[in-house]
Order: structure tokens, then C-alpha cells, then sequence
């Protein structure tokens, strides 16, 4: 693209903390037996458990889905005699209120041959922290620009371009496993501390600038 004048060429960046607005979490119900149908019969039986917990929780499960069902046989180191059957299904749960998060793994980590992994903090996708960090980002460009031509004794006259350049934001995770094992009673609490999101943005804009000071 010509231009008339002189030009500069910046890269604007942003960097912020901000709260994590979900957190994610997995439950997998397990069962094993010689008996395939045994098998089947006590996996339904649990996952149907998980999900009369989640059921119950109200309002602090935003979503959940159900995948990678797996069911295989075990069978010796020779040959191919089946000596057991093995099931598992995980339900991968989104939950907004933090406040009763631990309190619901540990819940859930309280039944029979259950597995509970995670939290992962993560922001929306339409979080307004993204915007923020952008329009952050191009402020920050501008401010750059005006500072060079300044030194050289000029001003910003236009925009000429301006690009996307910053990375991708990637959620940050805390990992912790439960094994259920069905001991009854009141599950101890458990109090999650939420990990701060990182929101970064960058820009490569271009300006003309007025003619320089030079002597």
C-alpha cells in the first residue's frame, strides 16, 4: 500500500490476570468382572449414580457430557482366554459456582469404583476479558507510535494498518485424582483455590507519521 511520508511500524501487546470463569472436571465410573454382563450391569448402575448426584447439584453444573465409554476384556499373557471384563464411562462436568465445587467432587468422589480428575480453570470463549486485552493491546501500539514520532520531533497522523499478531490464550489447569471407594458418611470438605487466567493480545499496526525534527 503507498503511502505519502514517513512511516512507523509498531507492535502493541497486553498482558492480564484475570478470575477463571468455569471450571471443568472429570467423573469416570469403573467396573470389573468375569462376567460381561456383570460388568455392563454394575457400570450402568454407577454411572446412573453419578448422574443422580449431578442431578441434584442444581444450578452449579452449567453442562455436562458423557463420552469415551470404554468396555474390554482382560485376557491372559498367552493366549486369548478372557479372565474379566473391564467398563468405564466419563462424564466431563462444567460447573460456574466454585463456591460448591469441591464440596460436589468429593461427593462424587465418595461412590463405589468412581475416579474424579481436575479442576480446569478456564474463561468463556466470549469472555469480555478477551476484548479488554485487544482494545488493551491497540492502545498500547498507538502509545508506542506516539512515542517514536515524538522522539523524532513529529506526530501520528494516520492508520495505515492494522493485524492480529498476539497467541492463542490457553487454559490453566489444576489436577487432582479421587478414587471413590464408597465409605458413606459426610464427605470432608475440600476448599479449591481458582487459578488466575492469563489473557494476553498483540497487534502490528503501522501509522504515518508527520515529517521528523531532524536537527
Amino acid at each position: 500500500m503507498a503511502t505519502d511520508g514517513p512511516v512507523v511500524q509498531v507492535r502493541g501487546e497486553a498482558y492480564r490476570e484475570v478470575p477463571p470463569e468455569l471450571a471443568r472436571f472429570a467423573v469416570t465410573a469403573t467396573a470389573r468382572d468375569r462376567d460381561r454382563e456383570a460388568t455392563l450391569t454394575r457400570l450402568a448402575e454407577r454411572a446412573a449414580a453419578v448422574r443422580v448426584l449431578l442431578d441434584g447439584s442444581g444450578p452449579t453444573v452449567a453442562r455436562r457430557e458423557t463420552g469415551d465409554l470404554r468396555v474390554r476384556p482382560e485376557t491372559r499373557r498367552s493366549g486369548e482366554r478372557v479372565v474379566a471384563w473391564h467398563g468405564s464411562v466419563t462424564t466431563t462436568v462444567t460447573v460456574t459456582d466454585f463456591t460448591a465445587l469441591g464440596e460436589l467432587m468429593l461427593r462424587l468422589a465418595d461412590q463405589d469404583q468412581v475416579e474424579v480428575a481436575g479442576p480446569w480453570w478456564e474463561l468463556r470463549p466470549d469472555s469480555p476479558a478477551h476484548r479488554e486485552a485487544r482494545h488493551a493491546a491497540i492502545g498500547d501500539a498507538l502509545l508506542r507510535a506516539r512515542e517514536y514520532a515524538e522522539a523524532l520531533g513529529a506526530r501520528v497522523t494516520a492508520l495505515i494498518e492494522l493485524a492480529d499478531a498476539g497467541p492463542a490464550d490457553r487454559p490453566m489447569f489444576a489436577r487432582a485424582a479421587f478414587a471413590g471407594g464408597g465409605a458413606g458418611g459426610r464427605a470432608p470438605e475440600l476448599e479449591l483455590d481458582p487459578q488466575p487466567q492469563t489473557v494476553q493480545a498483540a497487534v502490528q499496526a503501522r501509522f504515518t507519521i508527520s515529517d521528523p525534527v531532524l536537527d
